[in-house]
């Protein structure tokens, strides 16, 4: 695994405060939060859950055949205990963080392994229950090799990249599910692993 300049082993795994978060307004009531390596010992984080998590290969319908899906999945549901007490405490933060305008806290925790750049997520808004009819958020936290999560209106429109990874924090919140889709593109360049850490209310998949 590529290990972040930044991220040398001398500092534990804990997170940084979000006083540095950063916003940008989008279109149609949509916003995204960024801030570049919240949690700190990300690398550390990263083996453990690899290790630790019991991760799961899927298959899906698609069209006439069953595929592969590309990347590794594993769903901690509401008062499952996590793989690791810092996303414990990286929930906590962010519903504290967040609770003026979620106004209800984070509850689950879905983790993607990308494996390399062949593994990939395709175009899409997380509208599986309620964030098809509601404003919602969901935070992600990255660790491992960073990806780039790009970002477009949707119906097409100019596409924003985030390169995410060694414990970088990114929510996305309004009617970004809604009005907007995101994507981990595949890449044809020699990519390390990255493991990604979803957060998410109540009845948001």
């Amino acid at each position: 695994m590529q290990v972040s300049l930044f991220d040398t082993g001398a500092e534990p795994i804990g997170l940084r405060a979000l006083t540095g978060i950063r916003r940008t307004e989008l279109a149609h009531g949509a916003w995204v939060d960024v801030l570049p390596g919240w949690l700190t010992g990300a690398d550390e984080l990263f083996r453990h859950l690899v290790a630790e998590v019991p991760w799961r290969a899927e298959r899906r319908q698609m069209y006439e055949r069953v595929v592969d899906v590309p990347r590794l999945l594993c769903f901690y549901e509401e008062n499952a205990t996590l793989p690791h007490p810092v996303l414990t405490e990286a929930r906590d933060a962010l519903s504290h963080w967040y609770a003026r305008e979620l106004k209800e806290p984070f509850r689950t925790a879905g983790l993607c392994y990308y494996r390399d750049g062949r593994d990939s997520v395709a175009w899409h808004g997380d509208t599986i229950g309620r964030g098809s009819r509601e404003d919602t958020m969901v935070a992600i936290v990255s660790v491992g090799t960073p990806r780039a999560l790009h970002l477009r209106p949707l119906g097409g429109g100019e596409t924003l990249r985030y390169a995410l990874g060694h414990g970088d924090l990114i929510v996305m919140g309004g009617s970004c599910q809604r009005t907007w889709e995101h994507a981990i593109p595949k890449t044809s360049k020699t990519v390390g692993p990255r493991i990604s850490i979803q957060f998410r209310p109540r009845g948001v998949r």
